[in-house]
């Protein structure tokens, strides 16, 4: 898998698909397309909050949940209403009702750089955690980050939500 050209667009398929993974698409396929290629939807899906018609944002995760499982949208990723995150309309790195809380999933680099103990390195790191592993399941899962000790999680943990 080499580089992609600006004729295409590489996004993450997660969740209720049947080969989740990385796929490359041409620039200006949908959401669909990329649930196509991971070889469509498991019985356990549920579509009903994904636009398969929205085009896709190259480097976005796409998140196919389960029935009553609730996904917010990756950092950069447009949003449920296809406003692109960190966009008027979207959703920012705090989740709603949280009480300010940051979430791990849908944070960017900026955000978590507001947390104590996190420089733009450390914030990278999370990130690149995020796209290797996909969505945080448990905060506790932070403690898997390179240079994530007990010290910086137990400052961290109380400030970020999945």
């Amino acid at each position: 898998m080499g580089s992609p050209s600006s004729a295409e667009v590489t996004v993450h398929v997660v969740g209720q698909v049947e080969r989740p993974g990385v796929v490359t698409l041409p620039a200006g396929s949908r959401v669909g397309a990329a649930l196509d290629e991971a070889g469509g939807t498991t019985s356990r899906a549920d579509l009903t909050g994904v636009n398969l018609a929205r085009p896709l944002v190259d480097g976005e995760q796409v998140v196919v949940p389960r029935p009553g499982e609730t996904v917010t949208a990756a950092p950069g990723a447009p949003d449920a209403s296809g406003a692109p995150a960190g966009a008027p309309g979207a959703g920012g790195g705090a989740a709603p009702g949280t009480g300010g809380l940051v979430d791990l999933n849908t944070a960017d680099l900026a955000t978590l750089e507001t947390l104590p103990g996190v420089g733009p390195v450390l914030a990278q790191r999370i990130l690149d955690w995020r796209t290797e592993h996909g969505r945080f399941t448990a905060v506790e899962e932070l403690g898997e980050v390179s240079g994530i000790g007990d010290k910086i999680y137990a400052q961290l943990s109380p400030k970020v939500t999945v």
